[in-house]
């Protein structure tokens, strides 16, 4: 089978992330990762926290303790809400590791042995309030593109426009507020993005044909507006130190890597901390380093972060005329928006993973998530579809088909799944049915077409209830046990099926189905089409339990409480 190397957006390290960010990059990529493992590919799924630039340190001062010890704290505060999202990280590192330090130092190293990267005297905003020189996230202000007021000097996070500081209007210092702000002139490393232009837009046009409109547009517009040499150091106190060995007279004067320079890198960094773990038998170059015929690379992220995964990351990589994995499929992801206003964690509008955690069940997010992916286009959030979704097609459509039929079963024929008479016509039709969405939900998977996954996944749910109803058990017993036996011992191998097959989106839910049944060496990590057909993975005789109720309604007062806590249309 194949390799499949795994990246999702790191996130940032200043604060927890919103709901927004978890559908925008690591739920779907941990929910493609656990497919592909049951398919049973090799898969290694890699993030980290983004804990360098401008938003950790404004983040640390805000909270008064040192840069370091506020990185800590939040990488374990974050790496926590992921462990309860179940999200299957095979390692969640951190892009202040020493490993990412020693790797982007080396890739800059060749970048300037290979005429890449250039020292330049440019003129830089200096804050006189606050004695020095601003990176472009410490400057605030407005967009001239699009008119919002709090554009940041490096990207308007409304237009996602990139910007240099010394385009905003009205600009001031986002440390003390001041518009006392001059250009002074100061010496700094560019990466020449113009001379590597050719190169890059080579490989899109090699790579990027299979990519969804959204990432390849992006790409293509950059490509379009034309590739220009980009700062890559800054004047802050805390990121990768710019190496003495190269630049002393940088080095001496404390600048550091621009974080999206390092960030990228730190996809590499975080494999080797993995690897570092344990040498013996794990091998990060086999995954980074000479891997193009080996490892197919899918990244996933929101679309503000296409441009430097697919431009300027790239860029970098061919730059050190080394041969470094590039991306093999970019998943990009369209805005999930909090009822038609942006998510922000700046603003602190939306939904956010911890307080979603504390609501509910992290099944309950992350089917409805999946299931309401922005990948054609932006998408809305509001409390209101959240709970018809929850109720119709999670308590409803599979809760419910669970419940019934396990605590039926139990009440007319005991503890051990019944016999009755051999499958018929009904099983026939419902073995082929399933069969066919299951290669549907299959096909859309391996698309990478989550909505699509999701519509497949209710479609199975959905023909278990509609076999039910055809057959009837609770009148069926009345007049044909063994018949009423054969739908319940069928409608079990359902269960049992959905619960295979549903890991990806819900697992935790899907754990509770295929404990309810003491199924000796039940180790089936996918079910083939044969298998579907059958459905007799779960024996008569077997022994099962009803679990507890696997998703409860959300009820109308429980609605009017989210919407009066988190603020909503009409609340």
């Amino acid at each position: 089978m194949a390799r499949h190397l795994i990246t999702s957006a790191l996130p940032y390290i200043n604060g927890i992330k919103h709901l927004g960010n978890m559908v925008g990059s690591m739920l779907p990529a941990d929910v493609y990762s656990r497919y592909l493992r049951q398919r049973g590919h090799d898969v290694l799924y890699i993030c980290a926290t983004d804990e360098h630039g401008t938003p950790a340190e404004l983040a640390a001062k805000e909270a008064g303790v040192p840069v370091e010890a506020f990185c800590a704290e939040q990488h374990d505060a974050q790496k926590a809400i992921y462990d309860g999202f179940q999200l299957a990280f095979d390692y969640f590192g951190r892009s202040s590791s020493d490993e990412n330090r020693e790797i982007t130092q080396h890739f800059a190293r060749k970048l300037h042995e290979n005429g890449f990267i250039e020292e330049r005297a440019i003129r830089q905003v200096f804050s006189v309030a606050d004695d020095r020189f601003l990176p472009d996230r410490y400057i605030v202000g407005t967009c001239p593109h699009c008119g919002y007021d709090k554009a940041r000097g490096d990207q308007c996070e409304n237009c996602t426009r990139v910007l240099d500081p010394t385009d905003l209007i009205d600009a001031r210092s986002a440390i003390s507020g001041s518009s006392e702000l001059e250009v002074r002139e100061t010496k700094h490393l560019f990466l020449l993005q113009s001379k590597l232009a050719g190169e890059v837009e080579a490989w899109i046009d090699a790579t990027g044909e299979e990519w969804p409109q959204l990432a390849s547009s992006i790409a293509r517009k950059w490509l379009t507006e034309g590739l220009h040499d980009r700062a890559i150091t800054r004047d802050l106190d805390w990121g990768v130190p710019v190496p003495a060995d190269t630049w002393p007279e940088l080095a001496a004067e404390g600048k550091v890597f621009y974080v999206w320079f390092d960030a990228p890198i730190e996809y590499i960094g975080a494999t080797k901390e993995w690897a570092d773990q344990d040498p013996a038998n794990r091998d990060w170059k086999s995954w980074w380093y000479e891997a193009d015929a080996t490892v197919r690379y899918t990244e996933f992220m929101a679309k503000d972060n296409v441009p430097f995964h697919t431009v300027m990351f790239p860029a970098t990589q061919l730059g050190t005329r080394e041969p470094w994995k590039k991306v093999d499929y970019v998943k990009a992801f369209n805005w999930l928006n909090y009822y038609g206003g942006k998510f922000s964690t700046s603003q602190k509008r939306g939904v956010f993973t911890d307080a979603a955690l504390e609501l509910l069940p992290a099944d309950y997010w992350r089917y409805f998530l999946i299931a309401n992916a922005p990948e054609s286009d932006d998408t809305s959030f509001s409390w209101e579809h959240f709970t018809a979704t929850v109720n119709k097609d999670l308590a409803d459509t599979l809760g419910n088909f669970v419940n019934r039929v396990l605590s039926f079963s139990r009440k007319r024929f005991g503890d051990d799944v019944p016999a009755g008479r051999a499958a018929g016509e009904a099983e026939a039709r419902l073995g082929e049915q399933t069969a066919e969405l299951l290669a549907e939900y299959e096909g859309h998977m391996e698309a990478l077409q989550f909505r699509k996954a999701a519509a497949a996944l209710r479609a199975l749910w959905s023909a278990g209830n509609s076999y039910l109803e055809e057959k009837a058990p609770w009148l069926e017993i009345k007049t044909d046990e063994e018949g009423a036996a054969l739908t319940l011992r069928t409608a079990m191998n359902l269960i049992h099926l959905y619960a295979v097959v549903s890991e990806p989106f819900i697992p935790a839910s899907a754990a509770a189905m295929r404990a309810a049944f003491a199924l000796e060496g039940d180790t089936a990590v996918w079910v083939s089409a044969e298998e579907t057909k059958a459905l007799d993975a779960v024996p008569a005789g077997t022994p099962f339990t009803v679990p507890p109720v696997l998703f409860a309604k959300i009820t109308d007062d429980d609605l009017a409480a989210y919407k009066e806590r988190f603020g909503g249309a009409d609340a």
